[in-house]
């Protein structure tokens, strides 16, 4: 019997790193967890999905950034003011108008030729 030629192949715990990409750990990060190279999770990911591992990453991790929108938005509805003020100039484009006050003093400027007077 002859001897597989290579190293086994890696299995990766897909529910990992779905969970990994929904905390928006980075594809690095997630290979070093798997204990495995990016390029070899970019492969695996080929395989298992059909596409690279950016846009799965690019899917995947939505889910975490719209839990932690949704408890900004329970924490701001809450009466949280700083979170309130965040979403407002994030959400709905406000900011923070600051006054300005100009007092314009005219200038006069007087040039003098120190040669003037001489012949």
């Amino acid at each position: 019997m002859a001897n597989p030629v290579g190293r086994p192949k890696k299995e990766i715990d897909w529910n990992l790193v779905r969970n990994l990409c929904g905390i928006q750990c980075t594809g690095e990060e997630i290979a070093s967890i798997l204990d495995i190279h990016y390029d070899t999770l970019n492969n695996h990911c080929n395989h298992e999905f059909g596409e690279n591992f950016s846009d799965y990453y690019k899917k995947a991790s939505s889910t975490g950034k719209m839990s932690l929108r949704r408890k900004q938005w329970e924490v701001g509805m809450s009466g949280n003011v700083p979170m309130l003020i965040f979403l407002g100039k994030n959400t709905l484009g406000q900011s923070d108008q600051r006054e300005t006050k100009h007092d314009h003093q005219p200038i006069t400027i007087e040039i003098v030729n120190p040669h003037d007077g001489e012949d």
